[in-house]
C-alpha cells in the first residue's frame, strides 16, 4: 500500500510525443522502483514500475534527492503531478 503523506517528488515538465516526464526529486528513485502518479485536478492516478532514468540525456540507475530525472511513463501526466513511491 502507497502511503500519500509524502511524495518522493513532482512532475515538472510531459513531453507528450515521446511520453516523457521530467520529475523534480525529494527523495532517491531507482530503477526498478514502482511508482504512483497523483494528480486529482485533472483525475490522473495510476501506477508503474521505472524502467528507464536519464538526466541531460545520460542514463543512471538512481536519482538522487534535488535533482531532476527523465523516465518514459504508460499515460499522460500533467505538470503538478505528484509522485509517490510504492
Amino acid at each position: 500500500m502507497v502511503s500519500l503523506d509524502t511524495p518522493i517528488g513532482k512532475v515538472v515538465h510531459f513531453f507528450d510525443r515521446i511520453s516523457v516526464v521530467v520529475i523534480s526529486l525529494s527523495s532517491k528513485i531507482s530503477i526498478g522502483d514502482e511508482v504512483r502518479f497523483v494528480d486529482n485536478r485533472h483525475g490522473i492516478d495510476f501506477s508503474q514500475k521505472i524502467e528507464s532514468l536519464e538526466l541531460d540525456h545520460k542514463v543512471f540507475t538512481e536519482g538522487q534527492p534535488q535533482t531532476e530525472v527523465a523516465t518514459k511513463v504508460a499515460q499522460p501526466v500533467k505538470e503538478g503531478a505528484l509522485v509517490y513511491k510504492v
